[in-house]
């Protein structure tokens, strides 16, 4: 997660978040996007990496900054819950998939 730390307080660029086919390509959905924003929201991304389907991403923010990146399994017969991860778990998805996360950020970022 130390990998990801440079993002928290970055502004995010609400036209990258809602561009799906750049999204698609970097292997993320949006799950939720609200539109527009609260003050204190919480934008949910979809992928599969780190051999985890489901995989939930959310990314709090706070007067449209990174406040908080959090990783979660969402299940498959309830995707209102979200189980988060173990060590073990986030340390496979950032040796896996590190390079693909920091694309992400890199894009929905400012």
């Amino acid at each position: 997660m130390e990998q990801l730390r440079k993002y928290v307080g970055r502004p995010v660029n609400l036209d990258h978040i809602k561009d799906g086919k750049t999204l698609k390509g970097l292997g993320f959905t949006c799950r939720y996007l609200p539109d527009p924003p609260e003050d204190f929201d919480e934008f949910e991304f979809l992928a599969h990496m780190g051999g985890i389907e489901n995989l939930g991403l959310m990314v709090t923010v706070e007067s449209m900054a990174v406040k908080r990146i959090f990783f979660g399994v969402i299940s498959a017969q309830d995707p209102d819950v979200v189980t988060g991860l173990d060590e073990a778990q986030v340390k496979q998805i950032f040796a896996q998939s590190g390079d693909t996360l920091s694309a992400f950020f890199d894009y929905i970022t400012e």
